[in-house]
């Protein structure tokens, strides 16, 4: 069973400059275009559109890429 996330919910995963934590701020569900690239999603295979928790930087990211973290109090 793949792993499904929802809206606010607090994730890592891992990036060029290593790993990286952020909240999701959308589920996308079609294609669309991102940053100069169509980014492929359905309802079966969605991406996130998640917001760095240090910078204001977003990245699109299949939930197989993501791992789920707790927030600290």
């Amino acid at each position: 069973m793949k792993k499904a996330y929802k809206v606010g919910d607090h994730v890592g995963w891992n990036s060029e400059a290593g790993r990286v934590r952020g909240t999701i701020r959308k589920k996308i569900t079609s294609a669309i275009a991102f940053k100069g690239y169509t980014v492929r999603a359905s309802q079966e295979e969605p991406q996130y559109l998640i917001e760095s928790d240090t910078t204001d930087h977003r990245a699109m990211h299949k939930g197989s890429a993501l791992r789920k973290l707790k927030r600290k109090p």
